[in-house]
């Protein structure tokens, strides 16, 4: 199957509000149309997790991301213009997303990946799309498609083919701006 082919499956499945599982740049993870309430209810089920726990949301640009955020720091636009590495930037007041996508403070993870795939995705849906891993609530992140687990094979709508031999266990480094301090989430 070609990636054009693949792609164009991908949205279809996007705009349907179903569940994909695609590569992206840091692990395997489940995701859906960031602006869809019933899509984002889905991903929820499927992992066996509570909706008060957040979910990453990946934006295709600075533009886009500024859409979905009612303030963008200048500090955070300088970190994702200069790191190297997968960074998640937590933000206050998001807007235009699912509601069950932010956490309950008023605050939204979002990254900007270097994944061609999921750029792709995101420019083509013309909207963000979740990214969390494709794991049950509590297991641990699958490092490869190989490790991902049957419940999560059997509940998901559409399984993106690339990749599906890549080793990976980095998970993205995840900030919060406090005011003019950066805390580190995650490193």
């Amino acid at each position: 199957m070609t990636t054009k082919k693949i792609l164009n499956q991908s949205i279809e499945a996007l705009l349907n509000s179903q569940v994909i599982l695609y590569p992206t740049d840091t692990v395997w993870g489940l995701g859906c149309d960031a602006t869809n309430i019933d899509a984002v209810t889905k991903i929820f089920k499927l992992k066996n997790r509570i909706e008060s726990k957040s979910l990453v949301v990946l934006v295709s640009s600075i533009e886009m991301l500024c859409t979905y955020v009612d303030a963008v720091p200048q500090k955070a636009i300088d970190i994702i213009s200069t790191t190297k590495k997968p960074t998640t930037i937590i933000y206050n007041n998001p807007k235009g997303l699912a509601a069950n996508a932010i956490a309950l403070d008023n605050t939204i993870a979002i990254r900007i990946p270097t994944h061609n795939y999921c750029l792709e995705i995101i420019n083509k849906l013309g909207k963000p799309i979740i990214s969390t891993s494709a794991n049950i609530s509590g297991e641990s992140t699958p490092k490869s498609f190989s490790e991902i687990s049957l419940p999560i094979l059997e509940g998901v709508d559409y399984v993106v083919n690339l990749e599906q031999d890549k080793i990976t266990d980095k998970s993205s480094t995840i900030l919060k701006l406090v005011g003019n301090t950066i805390e580190v989430i995650r490193a």
